[in-house]
């Protein structure tokens, strides 16, 4: 098919949609505030880590308890995605995304006024519905602004890079904002940029082609308590044993489900999973490769925080700026990717992306309370930078790569589904790990050795091995990638035709 007409047809849409706004199209400023509502999105995963000893203090939670805060969010964030793939389809991307953003933005006021435990975890979990309805529309809304070309690889960089650096920058800015003024303004930051996108995107954004179609609701209920149910069965398991006998009903209604959510999407006249997105075995793969990756680096920016303030001491804004090697080398591979990407291949950029990260973590699973930041963690982050910045913009086109227009919601939808289901399980299984190593490391140390110092001994003891589980996630990724993905033809100018295919929408005429 040829992408003229294509071309033409979103030619005249942005100067419709220019003389409807009484202002000429920006690229930059559409650009602009696309990324900021997916920063906003993916940021508020991470930003609240350095602040989890304050906020276990604040609010009295338990130690389980503590896990819910992450989990709340991320997987009513995960499990609605595909709910709020196809709500784009049917009612127009911009104005589901303009909801989506409106919905977070109220719960994170709700979030930062909570005076209870159960108010936070309410609050955190209405604002993952809030973020699963804006998410899929910020990637749809990408291809239909830019097109094939270097603006729509020159937009997807910047977007992969938002997907594997807003992690870190959230560390950093959690880590500031609870230092300096307290960590409800995690929350509240949020505010400010939900109201500026809602004024800023219906008057420079241009609108989609809207679908009739139906919701699968019965597919987003299995889908969000069959994986809700197996990330209670970890956590269960890491606290009261595999064999307790709530652990063991929460993986079997987790597999139930999940099975359901199958048979669902089988009969359902329009399931919000396509299965034939799975029949590429590039898309497949790339599915697999980042639930397994972003486990394994979600995962290390939990447990890593922990170490740097249990161990080495750091408060909250020396935790999150410790992260920084690694953020700034991640955002500046968004210049080097485009321009070597026709140079060399996306699966060669991929391959290596994924090599250079697993080196970085099995560096950096070697620490001990012993370990020095420079050079012991400072270069490990780095590499892990720059071979996740690398990664990230191919793993991303081949999950998008070569899907019709009619799925091009839920294949965008999945991308983001992968990424936190990955966080979500990565950190529930690793909990597991981390939880058998610290119970295996007491009693190492002499009797005569105080309690502090036996509490430090485990829980660098429990971070070594935990991240070590992060290096097996991402060998296991590096391997489907190997396995499922090599041989198949990501185009290697590649993020521009893969991205031009899901931009594709039915004609007017």
């Amino acid at each position: 098919m040829s992408f003229t007409p294509l071309r033409r047809v979103a030619t005249r849409r942005s100067t419709a949609h220019a003389s409807d706004g009484g202002a000429a199209h920006n690229s930059n400023l559409v650009l602009g505030l696309i990324l900021a509502g997916y920063l906003m999105i993916i940021v508020d995963a991470s930003v609240i880590i350095t602040a989890l000893p304050r906020i276990h203090a604040a609010l009295h939670f338990s130690s389980a308890g503590l896990t819910w805060v992450q989990s709340a969010y991320t997987l009513t964030f995960g499990g609605l995605l595909l709910l709020g793939a196809r709500a784009g389809d049917i009612l127009g991307r911009r104005r589901v995304f303009v909801a989506g953003v409106a919905l977070f933005s109220v719960a994170s006021l709700v979030a930062g006024l909570a005076q209870s435990a159960g108010m936070l975890l309410v609050a955190r979990a209405v604002r993952g519905v809030g973020a699963a309805i804006a998410a899929p529309s910020t990637l749809a809304l990408l291809t239909t602004s830019f097109r094939e070309g270097p603006e729509r690889t020159r937009a997807l960089a910047w977007y992969s890079a938002i997907a594997g650096g807003g992690g870190s920058a959230g560390l950093v800015l959690g880590g500031m904002l609870t230092n300096w003024v307290s960590w409800r303004w995690g929350m509240f930051i949020n505010v400010p940029i939900g109201l500026a996108l809602m004024y800023l995107v219906p008057r420079h954004l241009p609108e989609t082609e809207r679908r009739s179609g139906r919701f699968d609701l019965a597919g987003a209920a299995t889908s969000t308590l069959g994986m809700t149910a197996l990330v209670y069965g970890f956590v269960r398991a890491a606290s009261d044993g595999w064999g307790e006998r709530i652990t063991v009903a929460s993986f079997v209604a987790g597999v139930l489900l999940l099975g359901a959510f199958v048979l669902n999407e089988l009969r359902a006249e329009q399931p919000i999973t396509p299965l034939r997105l799975f029949a590429s075995r590039e898309r497949s793969g790339a599915y697999a490769a980042r639930i397994l990756v972003v486990g394994g680096m979600f995962s290390m920016f939990f447990f890593l925080t922990q170490f740097l303030q249990g161990v080495l001491g750091y408060n909250p804004l020396q935790a999150g700026i410790a992260f920084l090697p690694m953020t700034a080398v991640m955002f500046g591979m968004v210049r080097i990717v485009p321009r070597i990407a026709h140079r060399i291949g996306t699966m060669a950029l991929l391959i290596g992306g994924l090599a250079v990260a697993l080196t970085g973590m099995v560096w950096l699973s070697r620490l001990s309370q012993d370990t020095a930041f420079f050079p012991g963690i400072a270069l490990p982050l780095v590499l892990l930078g720059a071979g996740m910045g690398v990664a990230f913009t191919p793993l991303t086109a081949a999950g998008i790569a070569g899907v019709s227009g009619s799925d091009a919601g839920a294949a965008s939808g999945l991308v983001n589904v992968a990424h936190q289901l990955g966080g979500s399980l990565g950190l529930a299984i690793l909990v597991t790990v981390f939880a058998s190593a610290e119970r295996g490391a007491a009693g190492d140390l002499p009797a005569s050795a105080s309690a502090h110092a036996q509490s430090v001994h485990e829980l660098a003891h429990g971070v070594a091995t935990a991240l070590s589980g992060s290096v097996i996630l991402l060998a296991l990724g590096l391997g489907v990638v190997l396995v499922v993905m090599h041989g198949q033809r990501i185009p290697s100018l590649g993020v521009g035709r893969a991205w031009a295919r899901v931009s594709t929408t039915r004609s007017p005429g």
